[in-house]
């Protein structure tokens, strides 16, 4: 399994419409780094969701439903998305401030290319975030 944080502004949609809809094509990804990592994500996977711009936090995670697929919002190049199902708010946001002061999370892509839409992780970050949410972290198998 991998691991995975998507960026979103939630003025242009947030967790809340991603959880009403219960599922959704994250579509519109224009850079060839992002376009790569979606391309790189495995049905099962799962995906921080952070709100960007105005909130800057995770707020929840969701899993890969399907892999990469033709984005049909692209009316020319090579671009791809994948299809997104939310699975649980943290019982806690964990902001950018927290993620910048966190010695496990300080080599984090989010810290280190902060214009990066979508972005992999290691397991021990998002362990460690999932943590700083306050939800339960299972020990790896």
């Amino acid at each position: 399994m991998q691991y995975w944080l998507v960026k979103q502004e939630p003025e242009a949609y947030s967790w809340a419409t991603f959880v009403k809809e219960g599922r959704t094509a994250w579509t519109g990804v224009r850079n060839f780094q992002a376009r790569n990592n979606l391309r790189a994500m495995k049905k099962g996977d799962l995906v921080f969701y952070y709100h960007s711009v105005t909130e800057k936090q995770v707020v929840g995670y969701a899993r890969v439903e399907r892999e990469a697929y033709a984005d049909p919002t692209a009316s020319e190049g090579d671009w791809c998305c994948v299809d997104l199902v939310p699975m649980r708010a943290l019982k806690k946001p964990v902001s950018l401030e927290t993620i910048k002061a966190d010695t496990v999370l300080k080599a984090m892509p989010l810290l280190k290319n902060s214009r990066l839409s979508v972005m992999p992780l290691t397991r021990e970050q998002f362990d460690r975030v999932l943590q700083l949410g306050g939800e339960t972290v299972k020990k790896a198998p």
